[in-house]
Parts: structure tokens; C-alpha cells; sequence
């Protein structure tokens, strides 16, 4: 084996271990807010058996204001809003139910930059009935 080839070798394992230790990171990070286990969910945002993977769905209360709203929708392009349910967090009259889902490209770093925003204090797995 030459040089080169062992080079690209050793680099592209230290280059995944880097990507296995951000996602550890962001993952610990989001967990402070989030009320669910991430751990489930594989790279795509799917959890279950291989022939019935399913994407998570989450809520969580916003203001109730119109440029909350938009700041969510702008970084969860999955977010529902509504103004009229509390959801199961109960929001209150003076607050927004968002709903979101982990069917999105890189949703570890979307639900990170949701944990982020000061205004959100909880984020919980959504369930429909």
C-alpha cells in the first residue's frame, strides 16, 4: 500500500470519528430541551424495524406572536403552527402550538437551532389519536 492510499485512509477515519463526536455534541446539546430519547432516531430521523421506519413527529409553545411564527417556519421547514390548539404541553392563550417532524434533512441541527431559541422551553413527542 503507498503512502497516498494509506493517507486517505487515516484521514477519512479521523474524518468520521469528528462527524460521530459532533453528533454526540448536538445531540447532547438538543437533550436539554428535548423530552424524548434521540437515541432512537437513526441519521435519517427514523426510528423502528427496517421494513416499517417511521419519522418522529414533536410539539412544542411559541409566543403568540406573528414573527415567532415566521422564525420557527424559517428553521423547521416541517412546522405546523397552530393558534387555536393548546396540544398536550398545554399552551396558553397566549401562545402558539408548533408541530414538527424529523422526515427533514438534517433534523438534528433543526431541532438544535429550536432548543436554541430562548422562548422555547420544552419540546415533546408528538402523539395523534
Amino acid at each position: 500500500m503507498n503512502i497516498s492510499k494509506l493517507f486517505a485512509i487515516v484521514l477519512s477515519a479521523l474524518l468520521l470519528s469528528a462527524c460521530s463526536h459532533l453528533d454526540g455534541l448536538l445531540k447532547d446539546k438538543v437533550q436539554q430541551k428535548v423530552a424524548f430519547d434521540l437515541t432512537r432516531l437513526d441519521a435519517d430521523g427514523l426510528y423502528g424495524p427496517a421494513d416499517g421506519k417511521r419519522s418522529l413527529s414533536y410539539e412544542f409553545c411559541i409566543p403568540a406572536h406573528v414573527n415567532t411564527a415566521r422564525q420557527v417556519m424559517y428553521i423547521d421547514p416541517t412546522a405546523i403552527v397552530y393558534k387555536e390548539s393548546p396540544g398536550r404541553l398545554q399552551c396558553d392563550e397566549e401562545q402558539y402550538l408548533v408541530v414538527g417532524d424529523t422526515n427533514q434533512p438534517n433534523y438534528l441541527v433543526t431541532l438544535k437551532k429550536l432548543a436554541e431559541l430562548t422562548y422555547v422551553t420544552q419540546i415533546q413527542e408528538a402523539f395523534f389519536e
